[in-house]
């Protein structure tokens, strides 16, 4: 599984709620297992500059590839790159990550 995760800056504290929309047109698009659109709490004391997340597992690159070439995903393109500061992406394969056990 690959773990697809994007964080967003903006522009303006007015945008929130508009990038948050064009962001979620994502999850119209049939190619991922999971997809989520999240407003960062902002909780963590060192590191309030990210203001929206998407978070998404694919089963594989080919469906990563899918998903981005879809239509769907250059219409939320068109809608939020004007309004966002920073983009950052990660792309990790789930299998090849290091996991701590849960309580």
């Amino acid at each position: 599984m690959i773990r697809h995760i994007v964080f967003f800056t903006l522009r303006h504290d007015g945008d929130l709620e508009t990038v948050r929309e064009g962001l979620g047109i994502l999850t119209g698009i049939p190619h991922s297992d999971r997809l989520e659109i999240g407003v960062n709490r902002k909780s963590d004391p060192s590191s309030k500059e990210v203001d929206v997340v998407v978070y998404g597992e694919f089963a594989d690159d080919a469906a990563l590839a899918a998903y981005k070439a879809h239509d769907l995903y250059a219409e939320s393109i068109r809608r939020v790159k004007p309004l966002r500061e920073i983009r950052l992406a990660a792309d990790f394969d789930a299998a090849s990550a290091l996991c701590g056990a849960r309580d």
